[in-house]
């Protein structure tokens, strides 16, 4: 038995209302149940009560076992000292308040809605499965399902919006330098996302400006900058590049101390980390404030516009600085920018509107779902029990809902686990 599903059944009032008396069989009457705390405290705050026909005004607090109060240690807390009701599944001690008198007691076990208890059973069965709701998930319903996910689509975008204003605080509240680090970290993917991160931590954005007229300079700053200008190559591009970034060193007094490694294992010549940070420097060669480009456009193609960039020449038949290729253009494609949409622009969009003080709600809705979902496994698993991705907000929702909700058994705080509870048999 968890807490949290005593919490669930007070709370929705998934009990014997009309029969409920405590261990003193003194008569409990609902009138409210109080407003649900989630920080430290009694459980709910200003609920209404009449006990033995007496009204109380206070604060409720559940437990699995009434000797719990003291496992928590309650009666040293003076928190809990206007606790009027103190509802239990399992009463097997009693509690009194500091004058002594015996606080009333509900033991809930005995009052419990027997549907609401037999789904409970059933959804947290031990039967090893991939989500505790797997069996059930196909039946929910089409409302609540869509607006579940809207709901954590939001949630995750608020997540990665505590993210970027936290960057925003270190960096003086220099949107374009946000931008750029956030970027990066995306054009590095996920083998390579924490390096390109490092890389674009490891110097101060106003370079970027500086140098961003001369493709070169950039280029030669984030390979240098990435460690790999240090081996003894007669290739003139090579050599250039060393020599550029020698004076950028000396220039700005920077270092790539601390940077992480560069990886190359496993993955697809097109997303070589040089092929990536070649793209990254003609991107900001070609646009001088990418930020507000990108807050600008309303739809994926005007994003597809910024981001119609290539490598420089020598990539073209290049993957590495040690081996020639057969030529070909290095563009991003459009399936990339999907995924720099997804994880990066429509979060600093919404990002910034907070910032305003603007509500963009609708734009950010109808931009992510423009947008094709995510294919990868927390997303076909779900899809196979119930085709339901048909957008990113559905791709990213789902994501959200495996990692924050099914992975920790949070059923009882997920609308899909309402559902259920509340189903009948």
């Amino acid at each position: 038995m968890q807490e949290d599903f005593l919490h669930y059944l007070w709370k929705h009032k998934k009990i014997e209302l009309l029969n409920l008396k405590t261990v003193e069989e003194e008569v409990v009457e609902l009138i409210n149940v109080g407003e649900h705390n989630h920080n430290g405290g009694p459980d709910f705050f200003n609920a209404r009560l009449k006990i033995g026909g007496q009204d109380w005004a206070g604060n409720v607090e559940i437990h699995v076992k009434s000797s719990d109060w003291f496992l928590h240690n309650h009666e040293m807390d003076s928190n809990y000292d206007n606790v009027i009701l103190h509802v239990v599944w399992e009463y097997d001690a009693e509690v009194y308040r500091k004058d002594n008198s015996a606080m009333a007691t509900l033991e809930l076990g005995k009052y419990v809605n027997k549907e609401a208890l037999e789904n409970y059973r059933k959804l947290f069965d031990k039967t090893k499965k991939w989500i505790n709701c797997e069996n059930d998930f196909e039946a929910i319903e089409h409302f609540t399902m869509n607006n579940w996910m809207e709901r954590l689509y939001f949630e995750r975008l608020e997540r990665k919006s505590k993210n970027i204003e936290d960057a925003l605080k270190k960096s003086k509240n220099d949107w374009e330098a946000v931008f750029f680090k956030l970027l990066a970290k995306n054009f590095g993917l996920k083998v390579n996302g924490d390096a390109f991160f490092s890389i674009a931590n490891s110097f101060d954005f106003s370079i970027v400006r500086k140098q961003q007229s001369k493709l070169l300079s950039l280029e030669a700053l984030f390979f240098g900058q990435a460690n790999v200008l240090e081996q003894d190559m007669q290739e003139p591009y090579y050599l250039e590049l060393q020599k550029e970034y020698g004076f950028l060193k000396q220039k700005f007094g920077i270092t790539n101390i601390g940077v992480m490694p560069l990886q190359f294992f496993r993955l697809r010549p097109a997303n070589f980390p040089t092929i990536r940070l070649s793209q990254l420097a003609n991107l900001y060669h070609l646009h001088q404030n990418v930020f507000s480009k990108v807050i600008k456009a309303k739809t994926k193609e005007e994003i597809y516009d910024v981001f119609a960039v290539t490598t420089s020449g020598f990539w073209d038949n290049h993957y590495t600085f040690g081996k020639a290729s057969r030529a070909t253009k290095k563009r991003m494609t459009k399936m990339f920018v999907d995924l720099l949409i997804i994880n990066t622009i429509v979060p600093l969009k919404f990002s910034y509107a907070r910032y305003q003080g603007k509500q963009i709600e609708d734009d950010v809705i109808n931009l992510i779902q423009q947008m094709a979902p995510e294919k990868n496994g927390i997303v076909d698993a779900f899809n196979a029990l119930k085709p339901i991705s048909k957008t990113a907000l559905q791709s990213q929702a789902l994501i959200q809902l495996k990692t924050e909700y099914c992975d920790k058994n949070k059923c009882l705080h997920c609308a899909i686990g309402s559902e259920i509870l509340m189903q009948r048999n």
